[in-house]
Order: C-alpha cells, then sequence, then structure tokens
C-alpha cells in the first residue's frame, strides 16, 4: 500500500527568506502527524502547500502515491479544516456541509444521506436547518469538520482547528477528533503550537523550527528524550543544567559533573568522556524532600517561591550554584513548601536524559 503522504526535499522560499527549507516526511494510511512549533517555524506553510493553495520552489508532494505538487487543490482529494472554520454564514448547517458534495455533481439523495451521516457522526443530528451564527464555537468546529470529512478524502489536513475555543472546550475537542479519526482511519496531518494538543492527539509529532523538522517521534520519544535543547525546551516545562560526561556506563548511563552538583542520567550512544552535553529532568520528575530514594541523584536546593495551581504545585528552587529549577509536584493535601526553606533535590537516574552540546543553536 502506498504512503498517504510523502514529501521529498519540500522547499518554498518568499523573497529571500525560506519558509520551508528541504523537508522530508512520509505519512502511512491512518496515521495522525502533527506539524508543532512557534508562530514563523514554516508548519502552516507546509500545510498550505500539501493542500495546494501554495505551489513549492523545489522538491516534490506525493498523495497516495500520486505526485500532485502542480496540481489544483480540488484535484488533491483532501479535506481541509481551517483555523476559522471558513462556513458560509448565509448557508444552513447542511448547505455548508454538503458543498463539496454539490461541486462533485453527487445527485441529491446521496447528498442528503451523507450529509444525516456526517452531522451524526460529529455529534450534531438533527441539526441540519441552523445557520452557523445561531451555533456556539464547538458545534461550527464540528461542522467545518463534518464539511472536511462527507467527500470522503483520502486525507485531511487540520489547521489548528482548536486554538478559537475556550480551555474546557479545546480539551473535549481533542478527545472527539482523536476518536473519530481513529475509528476512521483516515490518515491526518495537523497543524498546532499548542503542545498538549500534539502530544494527547498525535501518533508522531514533527517539530519544526526555521524550515525545518528538527525532531519527529511518537509522542513518549519527543517528550522523554529530546535530541536538541530547541526541541527540548519547547515541548513541555524543562530544567536544563551544563554538564561534562565523566564515565559511561554499557548499560545506557553516564556519570556527570554539574555546577548543581554530580549526576547519573540516561545517555544516548556516541558520548565519551570529556563530552560537553546538557542534563535535562522533567519538573514533575524532581523530588523533594529531606530524605531521597535509593541510587537517587541528589542535590541541595533553597525553595524561593511556590505557586498554587489547584491540582499540582509548582516549587521554584534555587540551586546550589544560584541556577533555578522546578518542581511540579501533585496536590496530594499534604501541605506544601514555604519560600526560604532548605531542601534536597532528587531524581532517578533513568529520569535524567543529555543531549550533546552540538545540539545547541
Amino acid at each position: 500500500m502506498a504512503e498517504a503522504l510523502q514529501l521529498r526535499k519540500l522547499t518554498k522560499r518568499f523573497g529571500g527568506m525560506t519558509a520551508v527549507d528541504g523537508i522530508d516526511l512520509t505519512v502511512v494510511p491512518g496515521e495522525f502527524v502533527t506539524l508543532l512549533g512557534p508562530s514563523g517555524c514554516g508548519k502552516t506553510t507546509t500545510l498550505n502547500l500539501i493542500a495546494g493553495f501554495l505551489s513549492p520552489d523545489s522538491g516534490d508532494i506525493n498523495l497516495a502515491g500520486r505526485s500532485v505538487g502542480t496540481r489544483p487543490p480540488f484535484d488533491r482529494d483532501l479535506g481541509i479544516v481551517f483555523q476559522d472554520y471558513a462556513l458560509f454564514p448565509h448557508m444552513t448547517v447542511a448547505e455548508n456541509v454538503s458543498f463539496g458534495l454539490k461541486m462533485r455533481g453527487i445527485e441529491a439523495k446521496e447528498i442528503e444521506r451523507r450529509v444525516t451521516e456526517a452531522l451524526a457522526m460529529v455529534q450534531l443530528p438533527g441539526l441540519g436547518a441552523r445557520r452557523p451564527l445561531q451555533m456556539s464555537g464547538g458545534q461550527r468546529q464540528r461542522v467545518a469538520l463534518a464539511r472536511a470529512l462527507v467527500i470522503r478524502p483520502a486525507m485531511l489536513l487540520l489547521d489548528e482547528p482548536l486554538s478559537n475555543l475556550d480551555l474546557k472546550l479545546r480539551e473535549e475537542m481533542r478527545i472527539e477528533i482523536s476518536s473519530l479519526q481513529r475509528r476512521l482511519g483516515i490518515a491526518t496531518v495537523f497543524v498546532t503550537h499548542d503542545q498538549g494538543e500534539a502530544l494527547t492527539m498525535s501518533d508522531r509529532i514533527a517539530v519544526m523550527r526555521q524550515g525545518r523538522i528538527e525532531q519527529i517521534g511518537a509522542p513518549e520519544d519527543i517528550y522523554e528524550r529530546p535530541t536538541t535543547r530547541f526541541v527540548a525546551g519547547f515541548i513541555g516545562a524543562i530544567n536544563m543544567q551544563p554538564a561534562t560526561v565523566v564515565s559511561t556506563s554499557s548499560d545506557g548511563y553516564a556519570r556527570l559533573e554539574t555546577p548543581a552538583g554530580p549526576a547519573i542520567a540516561k545517555v544516548p550512544r556516541g558520548f565519551n568522556a570529556g563530552a560537553k552535553t546538557t542534563l535535562t529532568v522533567r519538573p514533575e520528575r524532581l523530588r523533594l524532600g529531606n530524605h531521597a530514594p535509593e541510587n537517587a541523584v541528589v542535590w541541595s536546593a533553597t525553595v524561593e517561591h511556590v505557586v498554587y495551581l489547584g491540582a499540582r504545585r509548582e516549587v521554584r528552587l534555587r540551586l546550589a550554584d544560584g541556577s533555578i529549577a522546578i518542581a511540579e509536584l501533585t496536590n496530594d493535601g499534604s501541605g506544601g513548601w514555604s519560600a526560604g526553606e532548605r531542601i534536597i533535590v532528587s531524581f532517578r537516574p533513568d529520569d535524567g536524559w543529555i543531549i550533546p552540546e552540538k545540539s545547541e543553536s
């Protein structure tokens, strides 16, 4: 079976700026791949190239084994949901959803059947007579999704479709879209700058920076084993310490010297004694208290500030070298720490990860 999407050396320039810089990407049938990155990194431009709204300067776009780099958008068999939904306000919901089917010359009875089916699929049964302005943001988002899916496209493109929703609804729609996509088995490319969306919805995440894919992998790989400082810092909060490798072991760990104190952490292959690195530890992996677990890395610290966040507490710490670290603790009702308190900070070697110095840019 052909890949649902294959990008080869895809490049797009605007004047003297390279927006997309030689991207290679493959999406297999049924896969949900997210393009994640800050504003200006090239993710939306990449989506527009796939959709046919922009033409590449070089490289190739293959959809289901067919080169489409020069084909117009209507000849690419894609369903697209935009950030602003792009619904026609003068049309009813049913008319909006049926628009693509009418453009394809589908007969009226089949259109009616498929529109009814699509609205039920997105949990809007019986609402075809309403107009978009009579609906909530979440309902309009579902209408846009129904319109994209009713044509039964080979691939779905989602351009930050949740960004206009409030937090609670956005979290609900993450689950709904993910469940629907997996049920339909449709290959999907999703663009977002929201790390939470990427982590919860994706089979794989492509983290983009300056027009290139910095790292691509499963959400757990991106979060737990970042390959660059940029990826480590962009995906969630993280603590970083400059480190020098003292020695490595055959079981995948390295002894390190850091300004905060000695440490042991997991290490990718290819590190030797003397290598300059960055040690990373996620805030939720730090433990606070005067008694550290056996074999843990132990540093001393002073509590600077405690932020109450409801389900959790965020503790800002000053380490022995004067640098700041953040610990995130579950709010278990047992009380917290006070500013100025001297404490022990610890983490398991399995919770540390090192990044090569050459990845810093």
